[in-house]
């Protein structure tokens, strides 16, 4: 078990490096430059003259070269610093934690419609003897998934929104306004989990185990419950873990369309001026949540399956 975690604690701290790094070499390939696109109107409309334009450069460490400026971000990021902002010089730590919470209530309003949708629709599917049914509900997956975020959240606001006029289309005051915002993330994520978990369900249910299970007169409710489910859930479990990075990336569109403030209007705004360290913030921010995420998962693996920690799956 000590060497499973230890082989997962370094693979998370591979990631983490990977994510500074590609996003600051993204980053710093972009055309352009962040300090002349932000005082390329200056602080009061006019352009800033070369010594304050030069003087901002060394403020923001960019009159280093690359190399240097990548050890000394990298060093600071180790202590979760990650300088000020560009665009209005805020701590970048502090803008991602006032930003957070919008962004987390509507990722976790998210993730319980896509788990509600996508577990009922598998379950359902797999369980009915009702043909059309179950062609129905195993067609819907692949419907949804292919439905763009941004398309899902305007039909929702033509029609629950400006059509029924049941539901508020903008803002974040209540928790009417997170309906759907959430339901918007969570029909294409749901979409895939049913997708993942029916087709394991399905396999389960052929297994030996489930058929010498029936033979012994154990209830259909009982195998698909207590046997096959459980053993269902490791595929979908893994799913789970990398839809929430969907979710948060999907977070940029939905508070886009709903006009909430959050992460994603942050990135959006960031991105616009080329906000170096904002942005780079926010990438290490969602790396550090995807492997924390995942961390879980592995700890909740082997409840679920004790082989893994003996080494029979890596």
């Amino acid at each position: 078990m000590g060497r499973y975690l230890l082989r997962r604690a370094a693979t998370a701290v591979g990631v983490l490096w990977a994510a500074f790094t590609v996003s600051f070499v993204v980053l710093y390939l972009l055309p352009g430059d962040p300090i002349a696109t932000m005082a390329s109107g200056g602080l009061d409309g006019e352009p800033l003259p070369p010594d304050q334009l030069a003087a901002l450069r060394a403020r923001y460490g960019f009159d280093q070269p690359v190399i240097v400026q990548y050890g000394q971000r990298l060093w600071a990021a180790l202590s979760g610093d990650f300088g000020t902002s560009i665009q209005n010089g805020q701590d970048v730590r502090a803008a991602i934690l006032e930003a957070l919470p919008p962004t987390l209530q509507i990722t976790l309003a998210g993730l319980v419609v896509a788990v509600l949708f996508g577990g009922t629709v598998a379950l359902v599917g797999t369980y009915t003897r009702v043909p059309w049914l179950r062609q129905l509900l195993l067609a819907l997956p692949s419907l949804a998934v292919s439905l763009p975020v941004f398309w899902v959240g305007l039909l929702l606001v033509q029609v629950f929104a400006f059509g029924l006029g049941l539901l508020p289309s903008v803002g974040a005051g209540g928790p009417a306004a997170l309906v759907l915002p959430a339901v918007t993330l969570g029909l294409p994520t749901g979409a895939l989990i049913a997708q993942v978990l029916a087709k394991s369900l399905s396999q389960a249910l052929d297994d030996p185990y489930a058929v010498t299970a029936r033979a012994k007169g154990v209830g259909r409710v009982d195998i698909h419950l207590r046997h096959a489910l459980r053993n269902a859930a490791l595929p979908a479990l893994t799913v789970l873990a990398h839809v929430l990075g969907n979710l948060l990336a999907g977070s940029v569109v939905v508070e886009t369309v709903f006009t909430r403030p959050g992460l994603g209007r942050l990135t959006v705004s960031a991105v616009g001026v080329q906000d170096i360290p904002v942005v780079q913030g926010i990438v290490v921010f969602a790396a550090v949540v995807f492997v924390l995420v995942n961390l879980a998962v592995d700890l909740i693996y082997p409840l679920l399956d004790p082989r893994i920690t003996t080494g029979a799956t890596p």
